[in-house]
C-alpha cells in the first residue's frame, strides 16, 4: 500500500519544548516557562514566576532557536514534506497585551520558514501551542477572560498577515480538548492559562474558557479567509477513542457521553454551532456561561478547513453505580483498564487499531481532510558508545500505526492530509519535563537535570523513516512483528 503522492510526509515539534532562549531577543515569559521538571509519573509544579533554585527544562529545551538550521537540514535528509512547528506567543507580544508586536520575535519565524522553504518543506504552524503569555495569567486569569480572546485574535492575525505567504498550513489550539480532564490543574494551565480558585466549579470554568477559544479560533479562520484565500486553517484535538468496557448498554451510554465530551470542542469548529446534548447540560447545571448570540454568530462564519488530531493511545470507561441521566463523564475518575492493549514505559495504552478506528469516527462525523499531527512513544533510548540508538521499538509502534493509517486511506476511503509523528526530533516533554521521555527520530545529547553537548545523533529509526517516506509508505520494515493485523 502506499499513499497519494501529495501526502504531506514530517515530524512535529512545540516551540516551546525546542526552542529554548526563553528570555532571548525580547521573549517574555510563556505558561512553560514557569513549569518545573518532574519524573515518570509525577505532575509537573507550577511556581509563581521564576523562582531561584527550581530547574525549568523549557528554558532552554534543545535550543533548537540557535540550532534550528543544523535540524532542518536533518529533517531534509529524511525526507520531509513538511514541519510541523509553533510560534510562541511571547516571542511575538512578550506580555501577550502589547499593540505591537516584537519585530526580534517575528524575524525569528521569517528564518525558520525560510530555512524550511530552502529544503520544499512546507510549515505546518500551530498558533497556541501551550505557550500562552505568563503576564495573561497574571493580569486576566488566562482565558477565563474575554479580554485573552481579543489578545490571542490579535496575536493570530499578526502572524498570520506577516506569513500568509510563507505558511499555509495553519493550526489555531493544540488539543484544545484535553481540558475535558478540568479536575487536572496542569490541564487547565497548559491549555487555557486558568487556575482554579478555592470554591470554584471546575468544570464550569474550563466550558466557559473553552468557549472564549472556540470563539477565538472562528474569528481567526474568517479573518485568514478574508486574507488570502489560499490559507487552510484547521482546528486541532487530542483523540484518544474512549471504548465502553463491557457491552453492558449502560457502559456503551458512558462511551458515548464520554466522546461527545471529548469532542464537542471540534464539533463547534467543523460544525460551527454547539451540539444540543452539551447546551442541555450546562443549562441543567446551572452554569451561567457567557455565551452571547454574537459569539453564536461567529461560530458559523469561522468553520474550519480541516481538522488535525493527535493520536497516542485509546481510553475506556464504565458506568458508576447510581449514575446520572447525562452520564455525566469525568476523565479524572471515569477511565478503566483495557486489557486487551499492552502499555508504554509511561502506563499509555498502546492500540494500533484504534487509529484506524479514529479515522473512521471523525471521517463520518465531520466529513472534513484529516492530519495526523502527532503519533509517537516516548521511550527510554540508549546511546551507543558508537553514537548509536537502536530504537527498534519506536519504529515497531509507528510502523504498526502507519499500516493501520495506510488501511483506512486505501480501503476505508478516508481523505488524510499527512502525517507528522511526535517528535521530529527529542524534544522536553509537555507533560513531565524529562528528556529522557525521549519520541524523536534524532537524539539530543542532554540529560534530565539539563546536562550534555546537545549534540544531534540520528537514531535507526531516522533511517527507517526517511525510507517510508522515499517510498510513500510502501516499504515499512518486513523485520518489524507487526501485531495489529
Amino acid at each position: 500500500m502506499q499513499v497519494p503522492e501529495n501526502f504531506l510526509w514530517g515530524g512535529a515539534i512545540a516551540a516551546h519544548q525546542a526552542e529554548g532562549a526563553y528570555n532571548t531577543d525580547g521573549k517574555g515569559l510563556s505558561v512553560a516557562d514557569v513549569m518545573t521538571a518532574a519524573g515518570n509519573f509525577d505532575e509537573r509544579r507550577i511556581t509563581n514566576g521564576v523562582k531561584t533554585g527550581e530547574f525549568y527544562p523549557n528554558h532552554e529545551g534543545i535550543d533548537f532557536y540557535h540550532q534550528f538550521p543544523e535540524d532542518i537540514k536533518l529533517f531534509a535528509e529524511m525526507g520531509f514534506k513538511c514541519f510541523r512547528t509553533s510560534i510562541a506567543w511571547s516571542r511575538i507580544f512578550p506580555n501577550g497585551d502589547e499593540e505591537e508586536p516584537n519585530e526580534a520575535g517575528l524575524k525569528f519565524y521569517d528564518r525558520l520558514f525560510d530555512e524550511c522553504h530552502k529544503y520544499h518543506i512546507e510549515p505546518v504552524v500551530t498558533l497556541s501551542h501551550f505557550e500562552m503569555p505568563y503576564h495573561l495569567v497574571t493580569e486576566y486569569g488566562g482565558f477565563r477572560s474575554r479580554k485573552v480572546l481579543d489578545c490571542f485574535v490579535h496575536f493570530a492575525q499578526a502572524v498570520i498577515t506577516r506569513y500568509q505567504h510563507k505558511v499555509k498550513y495553519w493550526l489555531t489550539f493544540n488539543e484544545i480538548n484535553n481540558q475535558t480532564n478540568y479536575d487536572r490543574a496542569f490541564t487547565l494551565f497548559t491549555n487555557s492559562g486558568v487556575q482554579i480558585h478555592e470554591g470554584e466549579n471546575a468544570e464550569a470554568v474550563m466550558y466557559q474558557a473553552a468557549h472564549y477559544e472556540v470563539v477565538a479560533s472562528a474569528k481567526v479562520v474568517k479573518f485568514a479567509h478574508e486574507l488570502n484565500s489560499n490559507l487552510l486553517i484547521g482546528a486541532m484535538v487530542a483523540f484518544s477513542p474512549v471504548y465502553p468496557a463491557t457491552d453492558k448498554p449502560d457502559d456503551l451510554l458512558k462511551a458515548q457521553r464520554a466522546m461527545q465530551s471529548r469532542f464537542w470542542f471540534s464539533d463547534v469548529q467543523v460544525e460551527g454551532s454547539y451540539p444540543a446534548w452539551l447546551r442541555k447540560y450546562q443549562a441543567a447545571k446551572q452554569f451561567n456561561l457567557d455565551i452571547t448570540d454574537a459569539d453564536l454568530a461567529v461560530l458559523k462564519q469561522g468553520q474550519v478547513d480541516y481538522l488535525g488530531f493527535s493520536y497516542y493511545m485509546s481510553f475506556a470507561t464504565a458506568a458508576r453505580p447510581g449514575e446520572d441521566e447525562f452520564y455525566s463523564y469525568n476523565e479524572a475518575t471515569d477511565l478503566v483498564e483495557n486489557k486487551y492493549v499492552p502499555k508504554s514505559d509511561w502506563g499509555w495504552q498502546v492500540d494500533p487499531k484504534g487509529l484506524r478506528y479514529a479515522l473512521n469516527w471523525m471521517n463520518d462525523r465531520y466529513h472534513l481532510p484529516l492530519f495526523v499531527v502527532e503519533n509517537g512513544i516516548g521511550a527510554i533510548d540508549k546511546l551507543t558508545v558508537s553514537h548509536q540508538v537502536h530504537d527498534d521499538y519506536r519504529i515497531k509502534y509507528l510502523r504498526d500505526h502507519i499500516k493501520q493509517m495506510e488501511l483506512a486511506i486505501n480501503d476505508d476511503g478516508i481523505d488524510v492530509m499527512g502525517y507528522t509523528p511526535w517528535s521530529a526530533i527529542d524534544i522536553v516533554s509537555a507533560s513531565t519535563g524529562q528528556l529522557s521521555k525521549r519520541y524523536g527520530f534524532i537524539y539530543v545529547d542532554r540529560d534530565d537535570q539539563g546536562n550534555g553537548s546537545l549534540k544531534r545523533y540520528r537514531k535507526d529509526s531516522f533511517y527507517w523513516y526517511q525510507k517510508v517516506i522515499s517510498t510513500r509508505g510502501e516499504k515499512l520494515g518486513d523485520e518489524y512483528a507487526d501485531d495489529s493485523k
